[in-house]
């Protein structure tokens, strides 16, 4: 039986013989680990760099929020970070549930 094979498939043929002859049949199990591990990452970084766009979305979404709360509720928000807001407006609202 004969096969015939094209030139990529002579290539991949050839550096599965090279692998199993540098390393030895024993370890082709731990490389293929290895090399489903170092792809699984790669995936999980390039989906990550996806939605990295999303969540800088999302976040200028709640920022804004944030401000027209602060600002419904009487708070200044020129010049303060986002956290001197937030707790400018956790008071202002412990203020109104007490009285």
């Amino acid at each position: 039986m004969y096969l015939i094979l094209a030139g990529q498939e002579w290539i991949i043929v050839l550096i599965a013989i090279v692998i199993i002859l540098i390393w030895g049949p024993s370890k082709l199990p731990s490389l293929a680990r290895g090399m489903g591990e170092a792809i699984r990452e790669f995936r999980k970084a390039a989906s990550g760099i996806e939605e990295e766009p999303k969540r800088a979305e999302r976040r200028e979404e709640i920022d804004q929020k944030i401000i027209e709360l602060a600002k419904s509720l009487g708070i200044s928000t020129e010049g303060k970070t986002k956290e001197q807001i937030l707790d400018e407006v956790n008071k202002r609202l412990a203020e109104l549930k007490k009285s």
